[in-house]
């Protein structure tokens, strides 16, 4: 990436040559402003297009939460996703991209609120690129308090975390000025913390989010006791009402995700940028790919060692490929196909290893959000700390001094710089999400807003909050069904077999 300091002094020597008043440096300098605002709309369409894939996202998880929740409770967890957006929208429109990346100290911005004084179309698009990735983080919690949460606290969080929570998670990481970002002109341990698309910023972010909110929450009804209050031997399962939204959902999800991680090169016009791009797809690929084999028979090895049987699970397939895509978010710009490879594979132990940890703690999450998104989030930040190879790290970020830890390694100096960086952003998202969201969810639950009537959800929020079943599988009644059939006997006949008679 170009030094902003070198590009001002470059744009500064072009002006004094335009200024000369030299007939030729004048076309000269039209020309040069003609190239330059070409390859602006370039990069302009660019995130255009990437940050519509990133949206589009939205409806993957909304196709992927209506299918893994029970039919009653569709309707819900569809407006859930829809409201997420809407939310996310105004947050961050009003306050939350300024929080991010407003002139301010190194914690909060302090300008650019409601965005008035943006007037370029990059900046615009800039603006809804980044909206689009603030409501990814916002979505990831839908899912895990699905079938028992209000609407009204839904709507608080929604605000909440694209408005303050996320945009100061994003100005410390991503913006020039953050503490642990690896553009700050003075990084930190030299090196910053390289989290390119955002395993640790948006997903953890979610992740953490979804596990405070699920602890508060509670289980489901029925989850872990019985109706009498007493623990159940083995977790109740919920299955799924629609197997096939959860796939349509997943292969959208992976679709966009070549928007998330490719369009995060902000451009694809500077020398090297089509290089940066054009790797995050292949490693996105291979990372998903993986992940997503290895969950699936990591599960079926392991309930054929129980039971004898091999049983090859949907679930634990699109949940391993999803925690691959997360995995390698963070350095999808930085290591080579083949450490993507490995990631995607540790992806799907690590999905299958917080998932059960998740039912030995009881903690009940509906379509295990926070073993995809928390727990690989952590996993793709470590990954990055170990697998960053030199020369794709000096492509993406004009710096190779502080790599991955494992090519530091191989070389005998045992840098792990970078790793560490990686560590303390972990350590940061954690501290910073708990800090902030642990009191808002105990106040939203200490005021009755956050969890609905044991009633209501068992009758189904579709009934009781949102005027009805989201499938009409009400049947013809019995007797207009007999009624049919007699009225066709009769009008077209019906032809008896004639009896059997004997020869005489």
């Amino acid at each position: 990436m170009i030094d902003s300091l070198q590009a001002a002094d470059a744009a500064r020597r072009l002006q004094d040559i335009c200024e000369s008043g030299d007939e030729l440096a004048i076309v000269a300098c039209e020309t040069a402003s003609t190239v330059s605002d070409a390859f602006t709309n370039i990069d302009t369409f660019f995130l255009l297009f990437a940050g519509a894939l990133v949206f589009l996202m939205q409806a993957g998880f909304a196709m992927l939460c209506a299918g893994s929740v029970r039919q009653k409770n569709v309707k819900n967890i569809m407006l859930k996703n829809l409201l997420d957006a809407c939310g996310g929208a105004v947050g961050f429109w009003s306050v939350g991209f300024a929080f991010a990346y407003g002139e301010g100290n190194t914690f909060i911005g302090a300008s650019e609120f409601f965005i008035m004084n943006y007037t370029s179309g990059y900046d615009y698009i800039t603006f809804f690129f980044q909206w689009a990735f603030a409501a990814t983080a916002a979505t990831i919690v839908a899912g895990t308090v699905a079938e028992r949460c209000k609407m009204a606290a839904y709507l608080c969080y929604s605000l909440a975390l694209t408005g303050f929570v996320y945009p100061v998670v994003v100005r410390s990481i991503w913006a020039s000025v953050g503490f642990l970002s690896a553009f700050n002109p003075d990084p930190f341990r030299g090196v910053g913390m390289i989290d390119f698309a955002g395993s640790g910023v948006v997903h953890m972010t979610g992740g953490i989010t979804a596990l405070i909110a699920a602890k508060v929450l509670g289980a489901r009804i029925g989850r872990f006791e019985d109706a009498d209050g007493n623990p159940l031997p083995e977790p109740a399962t919920f299955p799924a009402h629609s197997v096939a939204l959860q796939i349509l959902g997943t292969f959208v999800l992976w679709f966009g995700w070549y928007g998330f991680n490719p369009g995060s090169a902000l451009a694809i016009t500077p020398s090297g940028y089509g290089d940066v791009a054009a790797l995050c797809a292949v490693t996105t690929t291979l990372a998903a790919a993986t992940g997503a084999v290895t969950a699936m028979f990591t599960d079926t090895i392991l309930g054929q060692m129980k039971t004898g049987e091999a049983e090859y699970d949907l679930t634990y397939a699109m949940n391993g490929c999803l925690g691959g895509l997360v995995g390698v978010t963070a350095g999808t710009s930085v290591v080579a196909p083949y450490g993507a490879f490995l990631i995607g594979i540790i992806a799907g132990w690590v999905y299958c290893g917080f998932s059960a940890l998740l039912l030995k703690l009881k903690i009940d999450d509906a379509v295990d959000a926070i073993p995809v998104h928390f727990a690989n989030g952590m996993w793709g930040c470590i990954a990055t700390g170990l697998f960053a190879e030199p020369t794709r790290t000096a492509i993406a970020y004009g710096s190779s001094k502080h790599v991955g830890w494992f090519y530091s390694w191989g070389k005998g100096s045992g840098d792990a710089n970078l790793l560490l960086c990686e560590f303390v952003g972990i350590l940061w998202i954690i501290s910073w999400v708990s800090a902030t969201m642990i009191p808002f969810f105990i106040a939203l639950n200490y005021l009755g807003m956050f969890r609905v009537d044991a009633l209501e959800e068992e009758v189904g929020l579709d009934i009781s909050h949102h005027k009805g079943a989201a499938y009409d599988l009400a049947g013809p009644s019995k007797e207009d069904v007999e009624e049919l059939v007699a009225r066709r006997s009769t009008a077209h006949g019906k032809v008896e077999a004639p009896a059997a008679t004997e020869d005489a």
